[in-house]
């Protein structure tokens, strides 16, 4: 039986919304493909006076009935109960129909040097949509996956995160960042362009996040996150608007006038009583491979202070059907949550995967949906979202998981009829390598495998027989044993992002260090073949100037601990020359350097500037001990790193010690800042990009699940108050000597404003040179390509004034 919004009936979760009255065909809008769109309403445009989560909270709170067996969240915990006894939950998103965006469409200006990423194949394979900036903005585009011509499908301001074509071919389902801030909708199109609309995050205050399609493509289920604390009051009028009153202070609910330096915490964080409550197991924490993980469990804990006062959002995920026939169908709610994603229902609906929990401790979830009960947890890896799948027949559930060891791997698990998992064991594994991508074929019959060799991919196809036993461990540990064919595929580039399935075929995004992201399938099944409307190489950058592929160094931290980077040497120079050099750190702190184009690096090289990009401990890609070296006062090791990393890079390479700068962008931006107080002497200057420059405030404005993901990573704001203090770049403010160049968008609620605001603000008191660029509709990520190359610009200048001045 195909699973649908009518098999899928969670309990009696069908009886929590009125059933929806069917749609009655309609003529399509008339007007251009923006009207009638949802105004973004900007903080500056919102009355001082609305209270924006309070609002949201009373208009979506519905009340259900309660079953015969105690109700759970669907991942284990009690749902909230209602002063009348009833489950509270949130109301079902609200659908909205948008004007067509159909027939011929194209960017008014397409670059040459563009982008293409995030395929997902129509059921025929023939068909693709895609992500594409070709029109300066990540769009919704769609084109054969041989030929051409190419069809944008919306042409809408909001740059596209995500896209999902459904199992059944009618629908193509897409998230975008209205303001390119960080709440995100949930729409669904026609591949036509036809029927657009939003299907969930249109709410003030709400974000919604995509989930996977049911097979049949009857519905797809859909995350709705609402902020679940009270907002604190607006600031005064009047007030410094670089002390908090700006972009990153009103309309989000937080006063940023005053800091936790005055012992007040904000009301999302009042009730807790330590750090951060763990879900299900402990994570992995010791060093070594040697000590293995907790034993896997059952049961989980739930988040948050007693009466769901913790510092997550309330996140409900609902199984919405675009034809709006069948009412949304509540799958799981939770409150006090970081994340929360469908990844796979069953065939028949019965059973459906969940991926949950903050960075670090992120875990699998099989939930029964007729009666909320959850049958397994397991710890996963953190990066792609889609964590792994149900075979066809639902009597196995295979995940990549790094459960019990160091590095990821394909676990594989047979299932009683209930979805209790019957003892596992181990598909694929590498020595030293996690399993970073898994995609298995509509048939179940063959594996996709992409693995993570030091920040380059390597891609194998395993031909499984999935009637054949496995070894199984009788304490529920995974077990070693495989009887599954491989072959491998040689890739053009270096690094995968993506693999689809494309019916008898497969289509993968590549990223290199000598191209833009681009698609490319594989028709025979084992070698790559470029799409056409993906960009050429050699038009990945102007004429006259070709990419630089860059070189591995490993430098050895002052405890012993090997660390890894890549190094960009300028083109022009003589080998041994000494040369201005930029250290680079990426954000995270979980990322990893990867070997791709990037054009910021592009333009700093350009300038005559060698780039050195480490992984300090903190960074993916190099096992979980490594990625816990940083937690709690680990964090002033990662610091040492970066003085450490910039040593080798003078050492071993050709850097000029006296013209060193150093730049980054999130938690690298963190580590800029940081690093130029913590090592005055060592850098002439640094760029900070969407860095946190005092870890009171950032808890104080950040979004409450980064918050939650923060907290395990750097301390807890009021436990650990003065570990954050120690931390905080503005402690030290006065060592600063260096000149600093900070870059910020103005919607970023994942690190406000704010942050770069009052480093900039704090290092002009003392005489520093500072200067500070506002990005317009741009958040956490710069995703319009005007402002991506003002920014690049912008920074290069900056670097090359203080480095070869």
């Amino acid at each position: 039986m195909a699973s649908n919004a009518r098999n899928l009936t969670a309990g009696d979760a069908t009886a929590r919304h009125p059933a929806a009255e069917p749609v009655a065909e309609r003529p399509p809008d008339v007007g251009t493909a923006d009207a009638g769109r949802p105004a973004t309403v900007r903080p500056e445009e919102r009355p001082t006076d609305e209270r924006p989560a309070e609002r949201t909270k009373e208009s979506t709170e519905k009340r259900t009935k309660e079953g015969t067996e105690e109700r759970t969240d669907g991942t284990g915990a009690p749902l909230p109960a209602g002063s009348d006894g009833l489950t509270a939950a949130f109301a079902a998103p609200a659908r909205i129909p948008l004007p067509d965006a159909s027939g011929p469409r194209d960017a008014p200006t397409r670059l040459i040097a563009h982008g293409c990423w995030y395929p997902s194949a129509d059921p025929s394979g023939t068909r693709l949509a895609f992500i594409c900036d070709r029109g300066g903005v990540p769009q919704l585009w769609t084109g054969p996956a041989d030929g051409e011509p190419v069809r944008l499908l919306d042409d809408g301001p909001d740059p596209v995160r995500e896209v999902s074509w459904s199992p059944d071919g009618r629908w193509i389902a897409y998230t975008t960042a209205p303001g390119g801030g960080e709440h995100t909708r949930v729409l669904c199109v026609r591949p036509d362009g036809s029927d657009r609309q939003i299907l969930a995050g249109a709410e003030p205050g709400s974000s919604a996040h995509l989930g996977c399609w049911a097979h049949d493509g009857s519905a797809v289920t859909v995350t709705v996150a609402v902020p679940t604390g009270p907002p604190a009051p607006p600031p005064p009028s009047g007030a410094d608007t670089t002390a908090g009153d700006g972009p990153s202070g009103r309309g989000f609910g937080l006063d940023l006038g005053s800091g936790l330096s005055d012992g007040r915490l904000p009301d999302h964080w009042r009730g807790r009583t330590g750090e951060a409550e763990l879900l299900g197991p402990a994570p992995h924490t010791d060093r070594g491979p040697a000590l293995p993980s907790p034993a896997v469990t059952l049961g989980t804990t739930p988040t948050g202070a007693p009466g769901g006062t913790g510092f997550g959002d309330g996140l409900s995920a609902y199984l919405i059907d675009p034809d709006a026939v069948a009412a949304p169908v509540l799958i799981a709610a939770v409150q006090d949550a970081a994340t929360l994603r469908v990844c796979d229902l069953s065939r028949d609906g019965s059973l459906a995967l969940l991926r949950r929990g903050p960075r670090g401790r992120r875990e699998a979830v099989v939930l029964r949906t007729a009666d909320h009960v959850t049958t397994c947890v397991l710890p996963v890896a953190d990066g792609d979202p889609w964590i792994g799948s149900f075979s066809p027949r639902a009597d196995a559930l295979r995940l990549r998981s790094n459960a019990h060891r160091e590095f990821a791997v394909l676990l594989t698990a047979e299932l009683d009829p209930d979805g209790r998992p019957l003892g596992w064991s181990t598909v694929a594994a590498r020595e030293g390598s996690d399993l970073e991508l898994l995609r298995y074929t509509r048939d179940g019959a063959t594996a996709v495998l992409a693995w993570n060799i030091r920040g380059m991919s390597d891609v194998e196809i395993l031909d499984t027989d999935t009637d054949t036993d496995t070894d199984t461990g009788t304490d529920g540990r995974p077990e070693e044993g495989t009887g599954s064919a491989s072959r491998h595929i040689s890739l053009p580039h270096e690094v995968v992002t993506r693999v689809t399935d494309a019916n008898s075929r497969l289509a993968l995004a590549l990223s290199g260090s000598r191209r833009r992201p681009g698609i490319w399938w594989l028709p025979d099944g084992a070698t790559p073949v470029r799409t056409p409307w993906s960009s050429r190489d050699e038009d990945a950058v102007p004429p006259g100037r070709p990419p630089v592929r860059p070189v591995p160094l490993r430098p050895t931290a002052r405890d012993g601990l090997p660390l890894n980077g890549w190094y960009y040497r300028a083109p022009g120079r003589a080998p041994g020359e000494p040369a201005p050099c930029v250290i680079h750190l990426h954000g995270g702190p979980e990322d990893q350097e990867r070997p791709v184009l990037d054009p910021l690096y592009h333009e700093i090289l350009g300038r005559g500037l060698d780039i050195f990009a480490p992984d300090v401990r903190g960074s993916s890609g190099y096992g979980r001990s490594f990625v816990d070296a940083d937690l709690g006062r680990g964090r002033f090791a990662a610091l040492d790193d970066v003085a450490d990393c910039t040593a080798h890079a003078v050492l071993a390479g050709p850097a000029d010690p006296s013209r060193l700068a150093v730049m980054g962008r999130s938690y690298g931006g963190y580590l800029t800042f940081a690093s130029l107080v913590w090592h005055p002497d060592l850098f002439r200057t640094g760029v900070a990009v969407c860095g946190m420059s005092d870890l009171a405030t950032f808890f104080e404005g950040t979004e409450p699940w980064i918050a939650q993901s923060a907290a395990h990573k750097y301390g807890h704001p009021e436990r650990d108050r003065e570990l954050l203090r120690e931390l905080s770049p503005m402690t030290r403010i006065d060592a600063l000597r260096a000149p600093v160049f900070a870059v910020h968008g103005e919607h970023d609620t994942n690190v406000p404003p704010r942050e770069s605001e009052q480093f900039v603000r704090a290092a002009r008191e003392r005489g520093v040179p500072a200067e500070l660029l506002t990005l317009r509709e741009e958040g956490h990520d710069f995703l319009r390509a005007d402002n991506r190359r003002l920014f690049r610009r912008a920074a290069a200048d900056w670097l090359q004034r203080h480095l070869n001045g």
